[in-house]
């Protein structure tokens, strides 16, 4: 053997040896799977299980969670429960024609990681994947995946929103078992049903909206290479819901009312909880300035031809305090036709300026339901017809 042959075989070697620790993973995770293999204490032997027995084919999504979970997980997680995940991920992406089409980074971060916000980690994915494959299978495209999943989620797993949850951050089987889930449960629970079939998805929401009216969670879905939200009851189209006209108003320097979208992988920036504040393991990206532009593209397409009007919605204190700035009562109000929600708004209270009124858009000579709580913690509903010309309405909280 000459030396040449020699220098070759050294260099195979090498290579080889230095390959061998994570082999066929990508090098940019072996630092950061060194360094969550060493805070997972007794449970590192579990995510050595995991690397060394995930297929070739499918090790870089395994590597993916792995140097990117919390501690929490790093601790916890079994060898299966990473096995059947990155599997069943794997399996819809060979199977519908869509997700061929998600390009790595998406597909590793909105479809392969097990989990959105902090909830329990649940072994969701084969069973979701079972449930809603039925409901893509005859679907071609990735728009039609999404509205199928979207129209029968609800039907599919019965859980409805119901203030009576037992927590706000609930994983699947535990709204499932209840029945009824937060806008944050309903959230995670369709976010895992597109990823179980290939759709890229994830979480997204608020802290507090621009009037402090409370938080609210929502879906995003990536599709035709942009990010578009829906939500478990959906609208008749994507970037569509009766919670824009907030979300439009949301503040992007204010950790409290800007819009995140939740990612697995850090970015430098994290998913306030209201529920937990402590809590700084959930990444997200700010995306308000998405949802402004979304906010003022809607309010440059209502139609010029006269067809709008403004309704006006105050609330008082009561009948014989209905004049004063003073009488006024802030409270939160929501705007139907008939069994459909348009909007969403909080009244003006006593220190605002008398001229500042709640003011939707709405379409001139229709019916609108207008839904609030009473000063009893009682809801109430009040009809209002439309005219040709601004409405104001009067509410009462007693």
């Amino acid at each position: 053997m000459n030396i040449k042959s020699v220098l070759v075989l050294l260099a195979f070697g090498l290579s080889a040896c230095s390959s061998g620790r994570y082999a066929g993973v990508p090098k940019e995770y072996h630092a950061l799977i060194d360094r969550t293999i060493a805070t997972a204490g007794d449970n590192a032997k579990e995510l050595k299980k995991a690397l060394k027995e995930v297929p070739r084919n499918e090790r870089e999504g395994m590597a993916f969670l792995i140097s990117y979970m919390p501690e929490r997980d790093a601790k916890s997680l079994s060898a299966d429960f990473l096995l059947e995940n990155v599997q069943y991920a794997y399996k819809a992406r060979a199977e519908f024609p869509w997700a061929k089409e998600v390009p790595d980074s998406v597909f590793l971060n909105d479809v392969v990681a097990y989990a959105n916000l902090n909830e329990n980690r649940e072994s969701w994915r084969k069973d979701f994947y079972e449930r809603f494959k039925k409901y893509v299978a005859p679907c071609k495209t990735m728009r039609e995946a999404i509205d199928s999943v979207n129209k029968n989620v609800r039907d599919e797993l019965l859980v409805d929103y119901n203030t009576k949850r037992e927590k706000p951050d609930q994983a699947p089987y535990e709204s499932m078992r209840q029945h009824m889930a937060s806008c944050s449960g309903l959230s995670i629970l369709l976010t895992d049903a597109f990823r179980a079939v290939g759709i890229p998805s994830r979480v997204a929401g608020t802290p507090a909206w621009h009037d402090d009216r409370g938080n609210h969670n929502w879906n995003e879905v990536w599709i035709d290479g942009q990010w578009r939200f829906t939500e478990y009851y959906p609208s008749d189209d994507l970037d569509q819901s009766w919670f824009l006209t907030d979300a439009g108003k949301a503040i992007k320097e204010d950790v409290r009312k800007a819009i995140y979208a939740a990612s697995f992988k850090p970015t430098g920036c994290y998913f306030p909880l209201v529920w937990d504040e402590d809590i700084r393991y959930v990444h997200a990206e700010n995306v308000t300035d998405r949802y402004t532009s979304l906010y003022r593209a809607q309010l440059s397409a209502t139609p010029a031809d006269g067809s709008h009007v403004a309704l006006r919605v105050m609330v008082f204190k009561d009948k014989d305090h209905a004049e004063n700035s003073g009488d006024r009562v802030a409270t939160n109000l929501d705007v139907f036709k008939g069994d459909k929600q348009l909007y969403g708004g909080r009244s003006t209270g006593a220190t605002q300026d008398m001229n500042d009124v709640l003011t939707f858009n709405v379409e001139k000579n229709q019916q609108y339901i207008i839904k609030y709580m009473n000063g009893k913690g009682e809801m109430q509903t009040q009809t209002v017809e439309v005219g040709d010309e601004t409405t104001t309405l009067k509410l009462y909280m007693q």
